[in-house]
């Protein structure tokens, strides 16, 4: 990848997503663990442990090339993204739920992400190439944390400027993400036809069991219709920029971030088309 964008590029806009991200939040969304926490429990178990297993299991059945399979793991390893809040609206799941989730998980994923990477870069036996190491480990928590906080700061005193920055920062989130798909897809241009070849289905299937068992495992926990929604959508939409960052920044490997790309390239055209089905479904339940 360019070495402007990976340098200045990519750390800005992985900061700016999380300022976004922070102008959303308060205090409150923390202390919000409390009111729901089977709800909050059940997601956060789906997303840092069930997850995992689950695209580790599909990267072995596929039997994905080193690097490919560190970056499904990376991914997977990956907290909900911004858009999770917006899907969640716009199929009535439970937003506050969704920033709830997004914060813990945010902060919880700085431990595991690494944790969860480093298994991955083990069991293929790369550590001579590529590796997750202490001080890397502290570069991302700043990139993410800091510009978190600072947007908290922001909103609670400047309430006004935040309500209004919310859509600009979720429709530049989404804008920016899809920059670096095609970034990445660009530089790996050559290479892409076989990349999506290897991981494009595991990619596809991986998105599609994530929004599904984000809904089923807390609807059987006995989570009500809303919270359910908002878990799916939490599970489903990873912070593929985090990803993305991770692997190039972290890394230093585009090929370990093209996973988060073409998972991208799925995430919200199916995220969309589950969301419309759960709609459906509870407008036709409610009806009978």
């Amino acid at each position: 990848m360019d070495s402007a964008l990976s340098t200045v590029g990519l750390p800005l806009a992985l900061g700016i997503i999380m300022f976004g991200l922070g102008l959303s939040l308060t205090p409150d969304d923390f202390r919000r663990v409390g009111q729901h926490p089977r709800a909050v429990v059940v997601a956060l178990a789906c997303q840092l442990i069930l997850l995992p297993a689950v695209c580790f299991g599909l990267v072995l059945l596929f039997d994905l090339p080193a690097l490919l399979g560190i970056g499904m793991m990376l991914l997977a390893a990956s907290p909900g993204g911004t858009s999770a809040n917006l899907f969640s609206h716009l199929f009535h799941g439970d937003v506050a739920l969704n920033v709830t989730l997004t914060a813990i998980n945010s902060v919880i994923a700085i431990f595991t992400l690494p944790v969860i990477t480093n298994l991955a870069i083990a069991w293929y036996d790369r550590e001579d190439t590529v590796s997750l190491q202490f001080l890397k480990v502290v570069e991302v928590f700043a990139i993410v944390l800091v510009p978190v906080l600072i947007g908290m700061l922001v909103r609670e005193r400047r309430p006004d400027f935040a309500a209004r920055m919310d859509k600009p920062v979720r429709i530049g989130s989404a804008v920016i993400l899809a920059v670096l798909v095609i970034a990445i897809l660009v530089d790996q241009r050559e290479n892409v036809g076989d990349y999506l070849a290897d991981v494009g289905l595991v990619a596809a299937l991986f998105c599609a069991v994530s929004l599904v068992v984000g809904y089923v495992i807390p609807k059987v926990a006995g989570i009500v219709e809303s919270q359910a929604i908002a878990s799916s959508m939490e599970i489903g939409v990873h912070n593929a920029t985090l990803a993305i960052y991770v692997a190039v920044e972290v890394l230093d490997s585009t090929e370990i971030s093209v996973p988060a790309a073409v998972y991208s390239l799925f995430m919200f055209a199916f995220a969309a088309i589950w969301g419309y089905a759960l709609s459906r479904r509870i407008r036709s339940a409610s009806t009978a």
